[in-house]
């Protein structure tokens, strides 16, 4: 299996990037919590893509058998499938070791959903990426950006 491309990028200066509060620090509920650090971690991941030239077509595309967090459209047409992982810890491991064979399948049938629904026009190759963020409390932000991840 051919090993995907990969790109780290640690954000230390706030500047411009959505700052995600720490989950200990909100009062909300902790699906809240999740859900919100998520969301965090999405648009972090969509202002990644697009600063590399891609523009975003879909994003938290739902049907009643899952979701695409991000689909984007590189400038050479490729349609990429995104699968962002955000946490504040590695205690279970890697962000992205959350995507295994049984979530690849899925987000590979909810792209053959995606495309037959949506028709994009002059859509080139597909890939299917994940995007890693990490947000350790009191620490840099890293994101781990794996093209052709599966």
């Amino acid at each position: 299996m051919r090993q995907p491309d990969c790109f780290h990028i640690f954000v230390r200066s706030p500047s411009g990037t959505p700052e995600a509060p720490h989950p200990r620090a909100m009062t909300a509920s902790r699906t809240d919590q999740r859900q919100q650090l998520g969301r965090w971690g999405e648009d972090l991941a969509a202002q990644h893509l697009e600063a590399t030239g891609a523009r975003v077509l879909a994003r938290n595309w739902r049907t009643r058998h899952g979701e695409l967090d991000l689909v984007a459209r590189e400038p050479d047409g490729t349609i990429v499938f995104v699968e962002v992982k955000t946490r504040t810890g590695t205690g279970y491991g890697q962000p992205a070791e959350a995507v295994g064979k049984v979530k690849a399948r899925r987000l590979r049938a909810l792209a053959c959903q995606w495309l037959a629904t949506e028709r994009p026009p002059g859509a080139g190759d597909l890939r299917f990426d994940v995007v890693s963020v990490l947000r350790p409390r009191g620490a840099a932000v890293r994101l781990v950006h794996l093209k052709g991840a599966f």
